[in-house]
């Protein structure tokens, strides 16, 4: 039977819907070495951890690489093309889930739940209570969202239609804005959003992007919401920002050196919010995701291309590799 290799173990319906198709593995270990070894009798490889280049250079039956979610940064895709192995996402299918958890974020820093538990717990009632003075609404400020792919839009709906905010956004395609949506330049959505939110892909043009010069442009007051990628933000520049109190505070979910170590100065904090990298993980999500990896998956077994595939040059080279299929 046709080897599944997955980094990680899939939810049991998607794991019922490779049963009979094929021998699904979970990896080992996430090393480089592992992966590439696991991978060599592969037939499909279902991706939640970066995958070394090396991997397809030993993986000669594998056929495809599926991102088990949207991005795309785990599949090194120069690597996959070369080697003529056909790329596929499942996008869209947690948008709901990060964008909770965005509106989440927005509210725990709003209203400074961290230290209102810390102090409630070790200080007792009037201490917790003491810091609701200075806390504050959603509704009537300005929130800012960088990317308007499926999360920057079910941020925007939810911002926009449950909290009463104001949306504006920057994004590479300028398309006719949803409903509430305004757009702005980069540098004027920065100026003027009290909340910004990253949505983007990590590309060469977001690496980086809320650099220094940017974060020096936001509100005083301003809340940064990271659930894109972490080389997004010049973590050197926020740092500093938030030690000389220039911003309100940060919710990050992403970052550039993951796992994040426990020493790191963002721990140090009371206005900053970390998250394991957890913002599109719910048990909803994973299931639109293990099964939308695992319809991909068997389409491929099919002799079929996948329905979200993502390097679409690859098919010539695929089909001589693979002749039956169609």
């Amino acid at each position: 039977m046709p080897k599944i290799l997955s980094t990680h173990p899939l939810h049991p319906r998607a794991t019922a819907m490779l049963a009979e198709a094929g021998r699904l593995v979970v990896a080992s270990a996430l090393d480089a070495n592992t992966l590439a070894s696991e991978a060599k009798d592969a037939d499909i490889v279902i991706v939640r951890a970066p995958l070394p280049p090396a991997l397809f250079d030993g993986a000669k039956k594998l056929r495809a690489a599926i991102r088990h979610g949207a991005g795309l940064d785990m599949i090194p895709m120069d690597a996959a093309t070369a080697a003529g192995v056909l790329v596929a996402n499942v996008p869209a299918v947690n948008a709901r889930s990060v964008a909770e958890h965005v509106m989440f974020a927005a509210l725990a820093l709003s209203r400074r739940f961290r230290v209102v538990d810390r102090d409630l717990r070790t200080k007792g009632w009037l201490a917790g209570r003491e810091h609701a003075n200075a806390n504050s609404e959603l509704a009537g400020k300005t929130i800012g969202i960088v990317g308007l792919g499926a999360v920057g839009q079910a941020v925007g709906h939810i911002a926009a239609h449950g909290f009463d905010l104001n949306v504006v956004a920057t994004t590479r395609s300028m398309r006719p804005a949803p409903d509430r949506v305004g757009f702005l330049s980069i540098d004027a959505l920065v100026e003027q959003s009290d909340i910004i939110v990253l949505c983007c892909p990590l590309t060469e043009e977001t690496r980086g992007l809320i650099s220094r010069e940017r974060i020096a442009r936001m509100k005083p007051h301003a809340l940064l919401i990271n659930v894109s990628r972490g080389p997004v933000v010049d973590d050197e520049a926020l740092i500093e920002a938030l030690q000389k109190g220039r911003i309100g505070g940060a919710a990050l979910d992403v970052f550039a050196t993951q796992p994040l170590p426990p020493n790191h100065p963002y721990f140090g904090f009371d206005n900053v919010i970390i998250t394991p990298h957890m913002a599109g993980i719910t048990e909803e999500s994973m299931m639109r995701m293990g099964v939308g990896a695992a319809g991909e998956a068997l389409l491929v077994l099919a002799n079929k291309l996948p329905v979200n595939l993502r390097n679409p040059e690859v098919v010539q080279q695929y089909r001589r590799r693979f002749p039956a299929s169609v």
